[in-house]
């Protein structure tokens, strides 16, 4: 088994019994991200000199016995909107074209603390506005599973790089699904915690009540496991809630014997492929195999998610993004004449079609005469689809379903229809509406070879109930993967270039 094929928390292990050095790790990715990312593009920064340096001096403190951890040494890509201390952060936007962050965000400070070693930043839609990384000022990502289809997205970038083997975990954000989705598009497994549960501080905003940052990789294990360290009170986050405990490796437990689990009918009806229904169907047989009492009921109001989830994204938005305006940083129109001038011209240069979309509406929404009678109803359903979840939890102790109705989209499909990508958000934005916890696991491959996901939503703070599922389920199934990670492999073993490590 050569090193890239190894989990995170695998390599961990390795790392610290010596078999394997930071150093050989890194460059091992490194190697990964030089050979497939002309085929993948999952990244928009690589740090390689950086990178290097950074396992000389997380192997020493492995050494020494001052890391311990189980990812100690393992590298990981970023997202491109997570800010990174010395490290250009875009967003992968041209209005962020030359934006160097002075500090960290605090999830990845905690990373950093546990020994991670950072390759670099990956490929986003810009802002993460868009569900297939194809709004990105820095060209499209591809699909490792079929380069002619999308990853998803916004974090396409992320799940990408973790199914094309380029790294092994990476960080994504979720602001409507956006760790969920490409997950389910890419084949790997991805976590949005509960609202609260990460620090929000460097993460730079799009909808600021609905963003989570959350892992991504290969399976159960390794997500649980970075949560865990990711996962932390943040006093520089008014939204960062101190929880009584993280250990959400606990629940990693192959047993659901008694538990509850509901599939919403409403995730089963219009819209949903045969394909990816039978395989969400096939996987909820297999956990009533294993001891769960699994039942359909109605969840109501999943008609207006996505309207609600627009309009306050969309308001939040247009609040948030107001800050680049060529000032302070970023991008800055050349010829204008005065400070409205300069505004105008900096910001219809800097930002792309899909971030002005959602600008202009969030501008609509919130201006006078319009505020009530779309943002305020928005927020009033918001509040009414957290409290059909709360009864749902009441009785359930997962809730079950795709998490996205269709598999990867081939390039160019989505962008022009931009209303049916806005829809292909249905299975999603409701759990970030309600501020609640969700994990994408692969389920299975449609008949042209792309991956399946399925979606396990549990009650905020709950996170282990939704874990001990997944993870029941994925001890069914081996992890699948990619064809690029698969030929790479082939190809590097043959000329010489990549070792065994049995």
């Amino acid at each position: 088994m050569g090193l890239l094929e190894l989990t995170a928390v695998e390599l961990g292990r390795r790392i610290r019994a010596g078999e394997v050095s930071v150093e050989e790790a890194t460059r091992a990715a490194l190697d990964a991200i030089r050979a497939r990312e002309a085929a993948v593009h999952s990244f928009v920064t690589v740090e390689e000199d950086g990178a290097l340096k950074r396992a000389g001096e997380v192997q020493k403190l492995i050494d020494d016995g001052t890391l311990t951890g189980p990812l100690a040494g393992v590298p990981v890509a970023i997202k491109d909107n997570l800010c990174t201390k010395g490290m250009l952060t875009t967003c992968s936007s041209k209005i962020l074209y030359n934006f160097v962050p002075t500090y960290t965000a605090q999830a990845v400070e905690n990373l950093e603390a546990a020994g991670a070693v950072i390759l670099g930043k990956t490929n986003m839609d810009e802002f993460a506005m868009g569900s297939t990384t194809e709004t990105s000022a820095y060209g499209v990502t591809r699909n490792p599973w079929n380069t002619e289809h999308v990853p998803g997205g916004s974090s396409g970038g992320s799940c990408a790089a973790v199914a094309a083997e380029e790294c092994f975990y990476a960080l994504g954000s979720d602001t409507g699904g956006s760790i969920r989705q490409p997950s389910s598009f890419c084949g790997v497994t991805g976590i949005k915690p509960t609202y609260g549960t990460v620090s929000r501080y460097g993460l730079i905003a799009y909808g600021s009540s609905l963003d989570q940052i959350g892992p991504i990789a290969k399976d159960v294990t390794d997500c649980a496991t970075i949560l865990e360290i990711i996962s932390s009170y943040d006093r520089k986050d008014s939204t960062s809630i101190r929880r009584e405990a993280y250990d959400f490796t606990t629940a990693l437990q192959d047993d659901v014997a008694g538990m509850k689990i509901g599939i919403p009918r409403d995730y089963l009806g219009e819209g949903i492929d045969p394909e990816v229904k039978a395989a969400v169907l096939a996987a909820a047989k297999t956990l009533e195999d294993k001891g769960a009492h699994v039942e359909e009921f109605d969840l109501s109001l999943v008609e207006y998610a996505i309207p609600a989830y627009y309009v306050i994204a969309a308001a939040e938005a247009s609040s948030n993004l107001a800050r680049f305006d060529g000032v302070k940083y970023g991008y800055r129109a050349k010829d204008y004449e005065g400070l409205h001038s300069m505004y105008k011209k900096s910001r219809s240069e800097g930002f792309g079609a899909e971030a002005k979309r959602r600008i202009m509406l969030g501008s609509f929404v919130l201006s006078s005469g319009y505020y009530d009678a779309y943002y305020l109803k928005a927020l009033r359903t918001k509040a009414l689809i957290k409290k059909a979840f709360d009864k749902a939890f009441e009785k359930y102790d997962v809730i079950l379903g795709p998490a996205a109705p269709t598999t990867a989209p081939k390039l160019g499909e989505s962008l022009s229809d931009p209303l049916k990508m806005y829809l292909g958000d249905i299975y999603t934005v409701s759990v970030n509406l309600a501020g609640l916890p969700g994990i994408s696991v692969p389920c299975g491959l449609d008949s042209k070879g792309l991956p399946i996901g399925l979606q396990l939503i549990s009650d905020s703070f709950q996170e282990k109930n939704m874990i001990r599922a997944a993870y029941a389920y994925e001890q069914t199934r081996p992890y699948a993967r990619s064809p690029i990670a698969r030929e790479s492999r082939q190809q590097a073993v043959l000329t010489g270039k990549e070792a065994d490590h049995e």
